[in-house]
């Protein structure tokens, strides 16, 4: 049950907050409350008639689309569903670059610039309208509520992103005292760090942690080795995104925690695409978010088989996101979801396509082929697997007292097993394992696909 404090705060000063932005938040989230519940026949209803406003005021006022549009000799009225999308090419990071200024509306007056690095570290900008974010935090406000758990009751957020580590402005501040939000930096994780983390945590003793899946393993095996224990803290739910969530992180984090793990899915760029549910599942934001998968060539799979996920975000009239590439690879679910919501379901989320491998014969498999021959060794504290070429991949380890010669002869022969005999395998052994410049931590990086 909510305190009297958090009421306030949900109540009354996130709200005014939220209008002070210019932002309909609050409006959005209750109706995202009640859509929830929908069956899939209406939230496609609803979809559609908003995929159709948005091509309507794309083609009426973005001069990008206008051209293509024209250009292809496309008749946006023949697009009347998702199903229709593949009648559009893909919006990739490359067309973004070069037509950045001829994807924003000439009637927009509330678009901000924002930055992601991305994979290769070359910046994409893009810009963002009050009506995005306005979703955007709707869809995220209420997938929190799912955990019994709300904005104002105390959180503690571990957390790399220059853009917010680099507003801690008065006034940010202050917001976040209000709404009783500590942000603790991931860019450092010395044994240093996590120690006053864990002080941290066990003085705020907050509801609900968020940050990078990677960040909380650590921090969670850090605690057991010191027989430290923070399952009585009443902490809820580990809210976890920008990563992919592995299997033994979402094991290690809920047994040193004592609460279950709820995976998130999005970006700056996407979007809030999905976000788990109590009972398990990865709901589509499907009122603003369509989902298609598709393979190498570009042609939509069926529901079941894996491909790249590609969004359209229809709540981006200012600044259309349509078709957008992710650069991920997942699978969509056709069962429903025991918790009787009618959001779509993700099943799988693969990982970037920079986290897949490729063999010197060119066979393409995720990285968890190399990742399970590493974490399964005694003796390794911590890793990072950098394909340089399909002739070449480096592996960095930082070890213990228990690896040995042997340990090092297991890597590579595992290794060449799954990549070639031919290929070289390099082992580094490093004082530590360096987080990518935003602070996530990305154990396998192929630069050979």
């Amino acid at each position: 049950m909510a305190s009297l404090y958090t009421k306030f705060i949900t109540s009354c000063v996130f709200p005014l907050h939220e209008k002070l932005k210019k932002h309909d938040t609050v409006v959005i989230k209750n109706t995202m409350e009640k859509s929830q519940w929908w069956s899939r026949e209406q939230l496609r209803a609803y979809q559609n008639e908003r995929l159709q406003n948005l091509l309507k005021s794309v083609n009426a006022h973005v001069p990008y689309y206008q051209r293509l549009f024209a250009e292809n000799q496309i008749d946006i009225n023949t697009i009347k569903s998702a199903a229709d999308l593949p009648q559009l090419p893909f919006l990739t990071k490359p067309v973004i670059r070069e037509h950045s200024d001829s994807l924003k509306a000439d009637n927009a007056t509330d678009l901000a610039r924002f930055n992601t690095g991305g994979s290769s570290g070359e910046p994409l900008v893009f810009y963002i309208s009050n009506e995005r974010v306005s979703h955007d935090v709707a869809a995220k406000w209420r997938a929190t509520r799912w955990w019994d758990v709300d904005i104002g009751d105390p959180e503690i957020v571990l957390w790399g992103s220059p853009i917010e580590l680099g507003s801690q402005d008065y006034v940010r501040l202050v917001r976040d005292k209000l709404l009783r939000t500590k942000l603790l930096p991931a860019f450092e994780m010395t044994e240093a760090k996590l120690d006053s983390f864990i002080e941290n945590i066990k003085t705020w003793r907050p509801k609900m942690l968020f940050g990078y899946p990677s960040a909380f393993a650590l921090l969670a095996k850090h605690a057991a080795e010191r027989n430290v224990s923070l399952t009585d803290l009443g902490i809820k739910v580990v809210f976890v995104t920008s990563e992919r969530l592995y299997d033994h992180q979402r094991e290690t984090i809920e047994k040193s925690f004592g609460c279950q793990v709820a995976n998130g899915y999005g970006g700056r760029d996407a979007g809030f695409i999905a976000h788990q549910c109590p009972s398990g599942s990865m709901h589509i934001t499907s009122e603003d978010i369509i989902v298609e998968i598709v393979n190498e060539q570009g042609d939509v799979l069926p529901v079941g088989e894996s491909g790249e996920i590609v969004v359209t975000h229809l709540a981006t009239q200012h600044y259309p996101f349509i078709r957008y590439k992710t650069g991920d690879v997942g699978v969509l679910s056709g069962q429903p979801c025991s918790c009787g919501r009618g959001l779509p379901v993700l099943a799988e989320i693969e990982g970037r396509t920079t986290d897949f491998i490729v063999a010197q014969d060119g066979t393409l498999m995720h990285g968890l082929a190399l990742i399970y021959i590493v974490r399964n060794l005694e003796g390794v504290e911590q890793f990072k697997i950098v394909q340089e070429s399909r002739e070449k991949t480096r592996v960095q380890v930082v070890v213990n007292s228990a690896f040995d010669d042997k340990k090092e002869l297991m890597i590579k022969s595992g290794f060449k097993q799954r990549l070639g005999e031919q290929v070289e395998i390099v082992i580094e052994k490093v004082s530590e394992i360096s987080a990518e410049r935003s602070g996530k931590m990305r154990y396998v990086v192929s630069h050979a696909l």
